[in-house]
């Protein structure tokens, strides 16, 4: 890590950059205005940053534009962009955590990509045969990790082992002051169900459970998930995937229809107003954007994605998260964890 948190941003990945990218930035050096620890690395078009960049008065020890002309775009497909991404903002900035010019890398540009190119220069750990990819979800009781959302259709047990070593690390890191409670999702909550794999995956995190590393909670089901008992959510990339999607839409269903509700007559939309702050509690929430941004855990270096379509107080989120990771020395913690597990066997 260098002497100071240096985020290395994809500025012209996702829609509307880098307009929302330096929009989401000027957020985020608002809210740490007397905070000098970290630098921020704007890799793109020069005159387009330059130009978003002056419509604020943001300080320029804090910020360096790394000039790159060319974008992976949408369209690209991994293996097209692979050939012709070593020019890109997206690839120098993943880049810059191998050349020592950078600490965590974060792009809103294609998935895909962004994940190929992640793997092929910063390699995976030595430790980990698969990578993950982890997401913050609310819950009752505050914030939860979630791993793998599919970056893995097909997971064994070792795999949701070093995902929940990952996970406990990435919990520990953004939320130091908590304990990760870590729990395996499964069609039930008793010992006898489930795959042989998460069975056998049940019994070895059950072995590893300690107040140092993790403490280990048994099987979830996806009705609890919300709850907050738990705040480390294990499995495999394809069920994740679809929880993460569904729980998804189930928000937006249950925004859009209390905002259709509260606007079909005049009865209604009087009652808007003794309902006003609590309403404006539940949709914040929900909203989406605080919880922007998915990390690529198991690489030798942290890669955060953010949502392609976010706005700019959604990418703001996501360079937080940047920060709270690299202060809470998430590689390192990484580390600890697997070293646990190896002492363990």
């Amino acid at each position: 890590m260098t002497q100071k948190i240096t985020i290395a941003i994809d500025a012209m990945g996702g829609s509307n950059a880098p307009k929302k990218n330096i929009e989401g930035l000027n957020i985020f050096l608002r809210k740490n205005k007397d905070k000098n620890d970290f630098i921020i690395k704007l890799y793109g078009k020069k005159d387009l940053i330059k130009e978003e960049l002056s419509k604020f008065n943001i300080s320029k020890d804090k910020v360096i534009i790394v000039p790159t002309e060319e974008v992976v775009s949408d369209e690209d497909t991994p293996m097209t962009a692979i050939k012709n991404a070593k020019n890109t903002s997206m690839w120098n900035s993943v880049k810059a955590q191998v050349e020592g010019g950078a600490d965590i890398s974060l792009s809103a540009g294609n998935t895909g990509v962004l994940l190929v190119i992640s793997r092929m220069i910063l390699k995976m750990m030595k430790e980990v045969s698969k990578p993950a990819l982890a997401g913050l979800w609310p819950s009752k009781q505050g914030m939860s990790v979630v791993l793998d959302l599919g970056a893995n259709i097909e997971c064994d047990e070792k795999n949701l082992i070093d995902f929940s070593e990952m996970g406990a690390a990435l919990f520990k890191s953004i939320f130091p002051d908590q304990k990760p409670y870590l729990s395996l999702l499964n069609i039930g909550s008793e010992e006898i169900k489930g795959t042989e794999m998460l069975k056998k995956a049940f019994a070895r995190l059950k072995e590893l459970s300690n107040e140092e590393n993790f403490i280990f909670k048994g099987y979830i089901e996806g009705n609890n998930l919300m709850e907050g008992d738990t705040n480390v959510i294990v499995t495999d990339g394809f069920t994740g995937n679809v929880a993460l999607k569904t729980a998804e839409g189930t928000a937006k269903f249950l925004t859009d229809s209390l905002k259709k509700s509260l606007t079909e007559n005049i009865f209604s939309k009087f009652s808007i107003i003794f309902s006003y702050f609590s309403l404006k509690k539940f949709k914040s929430k929900l909203d989406p954007r605080k919880y922007n941004g998915a990390i690529f855990l198991g690489l030798n270096g942290p890669v955060v994605k953010s949502h392609g379509s976010t706005d700019s107080v959604g990418f703001y989120h996501s360079i937080d998260l940047c920060y709270k990771i690299i202060k809470g020395n998430l590689m390192g913690r990484i580390k600890n964890n697997l070293n646990h597990l190896n002492v363990k066997d």
